[in-house]
């Protein structure tokens, strides 16, 4: 740790930090006197979040050691490229809102799983909770835990044979509040926490920048030197949102252009941000559905942020440690580089520990802290949210009290953290970019998730039978075209997956014969909804025929260079946008012309997607920004 660069203010710092953060965490935890904690109020924080903690919570819990070590690393070997995960989260947010939250606000719904029991039957229910119990333990805690010691090794300089007692610290510091307090501490401990990542990550990467520059100049010199410089590179990509496979073809295989616009992001985005136990839980905890939304909102613009805080920083590292002949701030020989970037997820780390004044390196430090920290309370919280709400007390102990409840949350929470400190290094040892490992993986359910959630909460006809058979095909379908197609892009293979459970989920619900029947819908609802059927299904009509023109003049070999651009850049995603719209408009259509509904099917009242003049300046001024940088960066 000698060589870490760290000084006495800078472990005060830190210290400080964790000292405020659980000192806080175990305040939030303790019982009001005399009272003890029922499940809302363990669970769902007594459903008294206000829209700046619902947004902060979300922040937090999203923004991880998966950001700042994966993206960060991601961004230092493919580029600005993967922003694109954080600026169309933003937009799905935006739809989330308005769309998905309300109806599970409107039907009070404590878990993801606990939808689905309603919705179609226990055994889909039971199903999505093995999943998500799976994905929270072997994916999202390993990978947190996994990236975030790596960056605790890099920048302290720690022996790698001390990894599991970092990790052990780590689940230690989340575990010691989140546990006990439930989501009412991780959500108010969280606005604390963002402060922090925000602001601390916000710090890091206007010190990087200003590194780069050399002395007396400032960050935004520094960015125009980073930028000039990969700019002479020969076809270099690192500052492009829009991949071209003519130019890097790895980097095309992890985003595959457009796709990251129209295709396959979307179904990680809305499976992640729409139907994720440990964020939509923040959401269902707001106080009330105006909070809810103006929460997402508020998480919406806080979303812009993370690509300055994350990628930029990666940007730099890469031509930093690449070209440190080009680089005034080093040539000027104001900094002693120690270390070296072994694999992408060092770079985040190596900048830090050579780059960051004193001072600056322990508020950078407890920026990522806080990262990993609020990330692991949140996943603590939820994984033990659905194993007690939606399998302990559904199939084991059907009567148990709300005090044995709680316990029974506490313990799966305590559980899960064993078995992910066991499990992260035999499954992340070996990454080079932790961070696509989780969005490949992740995007094995991601495509049935979309399919039986969103078709079950807006599609009257949905049928249980369709959910049981689309949940069983999912995770072979995943590795069915994993094994078949091993080179294809995944963001490719979930769209073509999503396709292929789509039309089986609507296939077996048009058969399904146990209906009911039901009134149509009032006349002025089914005006709207007959006047938007036609628009997306001319969106989709439109889109489909320009993606199959397109691939068949690239199959015949067309040497038209727009008609080569196009395929080169992914036009083919246009393919799952199209999927995904006609879907939009399969609902409907349907839902305001059949006169029969599958016996469990929602009654959606479209007064729920109203919104108020603020949340459509908030949405407006989101896309706005996201177009922009879209257009200077593509």
């Amino acid at each position: 740790m000698n060589n870490s660069g760290f000084e006495t203010i800078d472990y005060i710092i830190l210290g400080g930090y964790l000292v405020l953060l659980v000192g806080l965490g175990l305040f939030l935890s303790r019982n009001k006197k005399g009272q003890e904690k029922n499940a809302n109020d363990y669970f769902l924080a007594g459903n008294k979040l206000t829209w700046w903690a619902v947004g902060a919570s979300l922040i937090a819990a999203n923004i991880s050691a998966e950001q700042f070590i994966g993206m960060s690393g991601s961004g230092y070997k493919i580029g600005m490229c993967v922003a694109a995960y954080e600026l169309m989260a933003a937009v799905t947010l935006i739809v989330v809102a308005k769309f998905l939250l309300p109806v599970m606000i409107d039907r009070k719904i404590f878990t993801i799983p606990q939808f689905l029991r309603e919705r179609y039957n226990g055994g889909v229910g039971l199903a999505f909770s093995i999943f998500w119990l799976l994905l929270y333990v072997f994916v999202n805690l390993t990978s947190v835990a996994w990236l975030g010691t790596i960056a605790i090794e890099q920048i302290l300089g720690i022996n790698p044979e001390y990894r599991i007692f970092i990790i052990i610290a780590l689940f230690f510091i989340a575990g010691i509040y989140s546990i006990y307090g439930g989501l009412a501490s991780v959500a108010w401990t969280d606005v604390l926490q963002v402060v922090f990542l925000v602001g601390g990550g916000l710090i890091t990467a206007y010190f990087a920048l200003e590194a780069v520059s050399g002395e007396g100049r400032g960050a935004w010199e520094g960015f125009v030197v980073i930028y000039d410089k990969l700019k002479t590179l020969p076809e270099d990509t690192h500052f492009n949102l829009i991949v071209n496979r003519a130019f890097s073809p790895d980097a095309f295989k992890d985003l595959p252009g457009i796709a990251a616009i129209v295709g396959g992001v979307w179904l990680t985005n809305i499976g992640y941000w729409g139907f994720n136990q440990y964020i939509i839980q923040k959401g269902l905890a707001a106080k009330s559905l105006k909070e809810a939304k103006k929460g997402l909102i508020f998480a919406g613009f806080l979303k812009i942020l993370i690509p300055f805080i994350v990628v930029i920083p990666g940007i730099c590292a890469f031509v930093m440690f690449n070209y440190p002949q080009d680089i005034p701030g080093l040539q000027q020989g104001y900094f002693d580089v120690h270390g070296t970037i072994n694999v992408s997820d060092d770079a985040y780390p190596w900048l830090i520990r050579n780059f960051a004044p004193i001072g600056i390196k322990g508020l950078s430090f407890a920026a990522l802290a806080a990262a990993i920290i609020s990330s692991l309370a949140s996943m603590f919280n939820s994984t033990s949210t659905i194993f007690t709400m939606d399998i302990y007390k559904q199939y084991i102990k059907k009567d148990a009290s709300q005090k044995r409840l709680v316990s029974v949350g506490r313990l799966t929470a305590l559980a899960s953290l064993i078995i992910a400190a066991i499990a992260v290094e035999p499954l992340l040892g070996g990454l080079d970019q932790a961070f696509q490992y989780i969005q490949e993986y992740s995007g094995f359910i991601y495509p049935g998730i979309i399919v039986v959630f969103g078709l079950g909460l807006l599609w009257k006809r949905a049928s249980a039978t369709a959910a049981i058979w689309t949940s069983i095909l999912t995770l072979p379908m995943g590795v069915l075209f994993k094994v078949s197609f091993p080179d294809m892009p995944f963001q490719f293979r979930m769209g073509y997956i999503f396709i292929v459970l789509a039309l089986v989920f609507i296939t077996i619900s048009l058969m399904e014969k146990k209906t009911v029947a039901t009134a149509l819908p009032i006349v002025d609802d089914r005006r709207k909804m007959m006047k938007w059927g036609r628009i997306t299904l001319v969106v989709a009509i439109v889109c489909l025929v320009a993606a199959t023109v397109q691939k068949i003049m690239y199959a015949a070999g067309s040497t038209n260079s727009v008609v080569i651009y196009l395929d080169n850049i992914g036009f083919e995603a246009f393919f799952f946008f199209s999927a995904l719209i006609a879907s939009i408009s399969l609902f409907l259509f349907s839902n305001s012309t059949t006169t029969v509904q599958d016996s469990k099917a929602l009654a959606v009242n479209l007064e729920l997607f109203k919104t108020d003049r603020g949340f459509a300046i908030g949405s407006f001024f989101i896309c706005l920004i996201i177009t922009v940088l879209y257009v200077t960066f593509w």
